[in-house]
């Protein structure tokens, strides 16, 4: 097994097959071997031989390496044991019960890309990097700026508020350049823009399919709201509506985030 993991859950449905599809080129730019993980109540006779065929269509069609495991229990308990136990650096899930997935998200150690929508573009052109004043938003930029490298993308920052929270423009435009700079710096191509609503994620959601985005980067936990949890709301909004892929990150427990 490579040093890199990327998990897939796979319940054969449709949309577990197109997230599995949408892992290929991730697990191509971070050399990593694909893991099929299929959680059950209980294991039947044809199981077995149906992921292992799937792995091989894997194989087959993408000339990736792809291995398998099969676990029972709750569905989002033993995603969250498998990623652990392989080391993942992320799990790549097609969308369906918005519970589980949103419990998945909370709790995992390794960032989570969910999938909703039925048809996405190879690659990733686009990266929409929404952000806020808080510490852990902060956290996203050198993700982002990771994704970036391996696909030739440009970020696009975008600083988001509600009407009510005018008062933060000013460090929000400075916060936002500052950024933008920093992301140049590395060499990414990387655009800004302010955004102001009633509804953050819809803000969001609305601006990723304006610039025809293919990846949105949000974190799993506190952002956008110093007193909401992000998960509870704004998150899981996102993750829930959003046909484009979803990256959501859990904060590092630090005292100290860098400041750009």
């Amino acid at each position: 097994m490579s040093q890199n993991n990327i998990l897939v859950p796979i319940d054969f449905s449709e949309q577990s097959i197109i997230a599995l599809e949408q892992s290929y080129n991730l697990a191509r730019s971070t050399a990593s071997t694909i893991i099929l993980l299929h959680v059950t109540d209980s294991v039947e006779q044809d199981t077995q031989s149906k992921l292992d065929k799937l792995a091989q269509q894997v194989s087959t069609q993408s000339g990736l390496q792809a291995n398998t495991m099969i676990v029972k229990g709750k569905v989002y308990e033993q995603i969250i044991k498998a990623a652990e136990k392989i080391n993942a650096i992320l799990i790549v899930m097609g969308f369906k019960s918005s519970k589980e997935v949103m419990k998945l998200i909370e709790r995992s150690a390794c960032p989570v890309i969910t999938i909703k929508g039925k048809t996405h573009r190879n690659g990733c052109k686009n990266i929409v990097l929404p952000l806020d004043l808080t510490e852990a938003t902060r956290e996203k930029v050198n993700k982002a700026i990771e994704f970036a490298k391996f696909f030739n993308s440009t970020i696009r920052v975008i600083s988001v508020r509600l009407v009510k929270e005018r008062s933060y423009e000013n460090k929000l435009i400075a916060y936002s350049h500052q950024v933008q700079k920093f992301i140049k710096e590395k060499g990414v191509p990387c655009t800004i823009k302010t955004l102001e609503g009633k509804n953050i994620a819809d803000l969001v959601i609305d601006y990723a399919d304006e610039v025809e985005a293919d990846l949105i980067m949000i974190m799993s936990q506190r952002e956008f709201n110093l007193t909401t949890l992000f998960i509870g709301s704004t998150a899981q909004r996102i993750v829930e509506l959003s046909k484009i892929p979803v990256l959501s990150i859990r904060p590092m427990r630090r005292k100290a985030v860098a400041r750009y």
